[in-house]
């Protein structure tokens, strides 16, 4: 049997290009184009230490969140990286007020792809040298192609993705994507600058023992939410559960599937939607944890049925080990 550990990123993506629903090379350059600008980044946080790109940036982005220096380069790199391989045709980032339109060198407006992307999550923890990530997702666009990009071909419901995947930039650097035919992961040899595949088929386990959630907010929750967490601290069977929130949702989510775990950021009475973004976060990291065996929903329904209104928007967020969401989602309902 042939060693897969040694597989690289590119040959994976060319050995898989029959696996895409339209298998016409251009979604392999398009994650080519990730792939290089994540390379990019990664030297970028390597080196925040010691160059001028820690801190905050002095604007806060269209959510109201101050933007540190790293989340706007890391916009500026993966924009740049997805506008040069002339496939896509819009991208929409949550540093950005609205999509962006991008033409080909002929300045037509051929590409068949949309990309949304959230390029450096959990920044604020870079000053603290903890892991943080990016996120994207990827869809066929639904406009005429050759026409300009439009505001329906981004709110496009979870379930029409061709791609989505994250890069966690921690004690090694990993690209995981999924293209509808399970979940990998792929890490980066520095030495090489070469991503290798590492994390074939990735799995949720069914079940686990960790708990992900700001805790702090607790007096917040809903109801169901604080049953919840009662129950995960309860002594029985295999609880109680350990308690692990790192405040980047994808090392929180990247932990969880391989240990097993459940990720929750929900509804607080400040925040009634929710804070993650439905479509730079959550439907991504859905699309993932659905290829992964798991389970991801708002409490309620599947993130990945959810009809977007509007580019920034938000939802609760319930994410991880199926049997865990599933008890979550009990008493959610009980206490609705």
């Amino acid at each position: 049997m042939e060693d897969q550990s040694f597989q690289t990123l590119g040959e994976f993506i060319i050995d898989k290009q029959e696996d895409f629903m339209y298998s016409t090379g251009e979604l392999s350059r398009l994650l080519s184009a990730i792939r290089l600008a994540s390379k990019m980044v990664n030297r970028q946080v390597n080196k925040a230490g010691i160059a001028n790109i820690i801190g905050k940036a002095g604007n806060d982005n269209i959510q109201g969140e101050a933007q540190q220096k790293l989340d706007v380069l890391a916009n500026e790199i993966f924009i740049e990286a997805l506008s040069q391989r002339e496939v896509v045709c819009g991208i929409a980032s949550e540093e950005n007020d609205d999509f962006m339109q991008i033409r080909t060198s002929h300045n037509a407006h051929l590409g068949k792809y949309v990309v949304l992307i959230d390029p450096l999550d959990g920044s604020s923890n870079i000053d603290v040298n903890v892991s943080v990530g990016t996120i994207f997702s990827i869809y066929r666009r639904v406009s005429e192609p050759g026409t300009p990009v439009v505001l329906e071909d981004f709110l496009q419901k979870g379930v029409n993705q061709v791609a989505a995947g994250y890069v966690v930039y921690g004690s090694s650097t990993m690209i995981v994507f999924t293209t509808g035919n399970g979940v990998n992961g792929f890490t980066l040899d520095p030495s090489l600058g070469t991503y290798y595949l590492s994390h074939p088929n990735m799995q949720f386990p069914k079940s686990g023992n960790i708990y992900s959630i700001n805790e702090g907010n607790y007096a917040k929750f809903p109801q169901g939410v604080k049953k919840y967490l009662k129950y995960c601290q309860q002594e029985e069977g295999d609880r109680p559960y350990t308690s692990r929130y790192i405040g980047s949702l994808v090392s929180d989510f990247h932990r969880n599937m391989i240990k097993g775990g459940i990720y929750i950021y929900p509804s607080t009475s400040q925040s009634p939607n929710g804070k993650l973004r439905l479509l730079y976060e959550c439907n991504p990291m859905a699309f993932i944890t659905e290829q992964a065996g798991g389970k991801c929903t708002d409490g309620f329904q599947r993130i990945m049925e959810i009809e977007p209104t509007e580019l920034h928007q938000r939802v609760p967020f319930f994410c991880g080990s199926t049997t865990m969401v599933d008890k979550a989602e009990e008493f959610m309902r009980e206490l609705e």
